[in-house]
């Protein structure tokens, strides 16, 4: 599947075709997805994080905030990011464990990798509960799946959890952007106002941002967003057991970029119960589309 350009004799790889197991600047190990459309993606072992996607024509959908850290010293600032077994504050430590462990590669192609995060001493200590976690990835040639399967692995007894994917996505300006989707009549929680949030009612069917916000909409999974700035719109289709959206943006905040990106977050807010030898599933597949 790799190109190759003829150079003074010799064959040489295109490094865009290039696919499998790398390494970063400062040593992280990521997986490269390549589609026979020129479609790309990035995965992450530290964190199971997909922190690139982009389409036949090079677009990138996926941000990174530019005070990231990528060398494995915190959860990285970006992505696709999991949130599990916590969403948020809890009895353990902000948004879980998952995003700052490193998960191991069940299996690869040049398209789909499928990642696993099993208990460890590290994890136990906050949380001692017998799991298996997977998160497989699957490149297409005009869109990108995701798929999260936890699987409670114990022999009696059940465990409550959240999860969320914290996702950033790259936007040319906010100015420029705008979410559709079936807002409009729907309570949220808007946790900047008063003592730990307020529910407030959204009579809008477009939400654009000019301000900071951090919004959690129940019920609502079917987020678009476009961006008039390059043209696009990616439609966030969340099935199985995605079903609220959160949307996030640090207004105003320079140092984390705050122009370039926003966070629209799928989301599984009410904790789920899952006894013993159960499974839950949850399905984002992300589908660019010009406007």
């Amino acid at each position: 599947r790799s190109k190759w350009i003829e150079s003074g004799g010799l064959a040489v790889a295109d490094p865009a075709a290039a696919t499998g197991l790398m390494k970063n600047d400062e040593g992280l190990e990521y997986v490269r997805l390549v589609s026979s459309s020129g479609a790309s993606a990035e995965v992450y072992l530290y964190g199971g994080v997909v922190t690139s996607y982009k389409d036949p024509e090079g677009t990138e959908f996926i941000a990174v905030r530019p005070d990231a850290k990528m060398d494995g010293s915190k959860p990285i600032s970006g992505g696709l990011s999991h949130c599990w077994p916590q969403f948020g504050p809890g009895e353990i430590q902000q948004h879980g464990f998952a995003r700052n462990v490193m998960w191991d590669i069940k299996s690869s192609t040049d398209t789909t990798v499928e990642l696993e995060m099993l208990p460890s001493d590290y994890t136990k200590e906050m949380w001692d509960k017998e799991f298996a976690c997977t998160f497989t990835v699957s490149l297409e040639d005009d869109q990108l799946k995701t798929d999260m399967n936890i699987k409670n692995t114990g022999t009696e007894g059940s465990f409550d959890f959240q999860a969320a994917l914290h996702s950033y996505f790259t936007i040319s300006s906010l100015e420029n952007l705008e979410i559709t989707g079936s807002f409009e009549g729907k309570e949220f929680l808007n946790k900047l106002v008063g003592d730990g949030g307020e529910m407030e009612t959204e009579s809008r069917s477009s939400i654009t941002i000019s301000e900071e916000y951090d919004r959690v909409y129940k019920g609502v999974n079917d987020p678009v967003l476009k961006d008039s700035g390059i043209g696009k719109a990616l439609n966030i289709i969340n099935k199985a057991g995605w079903e609220d959206t959160v949307i996030w943006n640090p207004y105003g905040d320079e140092g984390m970029g705050y122009n370039g990106f926003v966070c629209v977050e799928s989301v599984k807010f009410d904790p789920v119960t899952l006894d013993a030898g159960s499974s839950w599933e949850a399905v984002l597949v992300l589908k660019p589309e010009k406007l």
